[in-house]
Order: C-alpha cells, then sequence, then structure tokens
C-alpha cells in the first residue's frame, strides 16, 4: 500500500521540478526557454509521469484531481489524505531543491496573478474544470488505454499554460502552487490556487454525470473498476 503513495510523491516531484524549474531556467537565462518551452515542458512532463506511475498510483499527481476523484466514486475516500500527503510533500522536496540550486530566484515559479484577482481565479476554475473532464472522460473514449489519457491529460495542461499562463499562471494544481510559494515565502493569492482547482474539479464531475453514460460517477463505478483517466 505504500507504493502508490511513494508513486504520487515522486510524479508530483518531478512535476514541480521539471515545470517550475522551467521557469526558474528561463528567468536566469535571459528568456532562453520562452514561453512556449515552458508550456510544453509541463505537459512533457505530465505525459511522462502517466506512463511512468499511472499504472502504480493513477498518476493523480494533483490534490484537485484525487478530491474530484474521490466526490465522482472513482477513488476510496481512505486514500485521499494520504494521497495528497505524499502530492505535498513531493513537491515541497522539488521547491526545496531548485532553492537550493537557485538561492536567488525571487519566486521560485510560484504562480502570481498577472492581473484582476477576480481574472485569475476564474481561468484557474475553468482550466481545473477543463483538465478534470478530460482525466474524468478518458476511459469512455476507449482505444490505447495509458497512451490516450497521456497525450490528452498532457497536452490539456501545456494548452491551459500556453495561453492562460501569463495572466493565472495556469496551475490547476494546489500542489504545485503551495510548494513553490511557501519555500519561496512567495504567498499572494495563494488562497486561490487551492481554492479554484478543487472547484474546478468539482464542477467538471457534475459536467461528467450530465454527459456521460448513466452511473459513470457513481458508486456503481466503484465497484465496476472504473478508474481515473491516467490508470
Amino acid at each position: 500500500m505504500v507504493k502508490p503513495y511513494l508513486a504520487e510523491a515522486f510524479g508530483t516531484f518531478s512535476l514541480v521540478f521539471a515545470g517550475t524549474g522551467a521557469i526558474i531556467v528561463n528567468d536566469v537565462s535571459g528568456g532562453t526557454v520562452t514561453h512556449l518551452g515552458i508550456a510544453v515542458t509541463f505537459g512533457l512532463v505530465v505525459t511522462a509521469m502517466v506512463y511512468a506511475v499511472g499504472s502504480v498510483s493513477g498518476a493523480h499527481i494533483n490534490p484537485a484531481v484525487t478530491i474530484g476523484l474521490w466526490v465522482a466514486r472513482r477513488f476510496n475516500g481512505r486514500d485521499v489524505m494520504p494521497y495528497v500527503v505524499s502530492q505535498l510533500v513531493g513537491a515541497a522536496l522539488a521547491s526545496g531543491l531548485l532553492r537550493l540550486m537557485f538561492p536567488e530566484h525571487p519566486n521560485l515559479g510560484a504562480t502570481l496573478p498577472a492581473g484582476a484577482l477576480w481574472q485569475s481565479f476564474v481561468l484557474e476554475i475553468v482550466l481545473t474544470c477543463t483538465l478534470m473532464s478530460v482525466i474524468l472522460s478518458v476511459p469512455s473514449a476507449g482505444g490505447g488505454g495509458r497512451i490516450t489519457a497521456a497525450c490528452a491529460i498532457g497536452g490539456v495542461v501545456a494548452l491551459g499554460a500556453l495561453w492562460a499562463g501569463p495572466i493565472s499562471g495556469a496551475s490547476m494544481n494546489p500542489a504545485r502552487s503551495i510548494a513553490p510559494a511557501v519555500v519561496s515565502g512567495a504567498l499572494t493569492a495563494s488562497w486561490m490556487y487551492v481554492v479554484a482547482p478543487v472547484v474546478g474539479g468539482l464542477l467538471a464531475v457534475i459536467g461528467c454525470r450530465c454527459t456521460q453514460p448513466e452511473g459513470c460517477c457513481s458508486a456503481r463505478s466503484m465497484r465496476s473498476g472504473v478508474e481515473c483517466g491516467v490508470s
């Protein structure tokens, strides 16, 4: 039972280390990575982690996804807290290592709203709702299994970062936002990057129940072995 938790810690560590690391390297190198490169990095690392740990833990690597899957009755409630703690620990370790490597960087790639707070709040809700909708729907799409899930989910993450990153940071993930914010002390609007992704994930569950076959998000789906799209 320990392996899924270690897998979630490793997956979230990799996401934060590569993703926020790309932001940091872009800053210290004068923009050589570019915004496009940062978005692609986030998408590719999510895709890679789905391949790496999807068969072990489901590759949630995101507290909002774990909570959403629990509400959708596709994940056992007893594992929610261990998963979230594992994700936060993995993210914190990544930000801690980046702090050691780049001690002068002001925020370690933390997500900070660039415009009005409400803009970023709405963006994070919509982006996470879209991401969670894809995660919930991948099993229904059929064919390809984890390959389909990896490409679809990684693509959504990259797309969100590509167009919404300059405004909200396109977090879609409380662990990805909390870790660099706490380690660097850049806690501006951190609450938003916890609340908005969770709200977005819950809205996706409602949407799934309205659009997918009956029973997709119910106790029956748990009994029949329906799992997260990244499993």
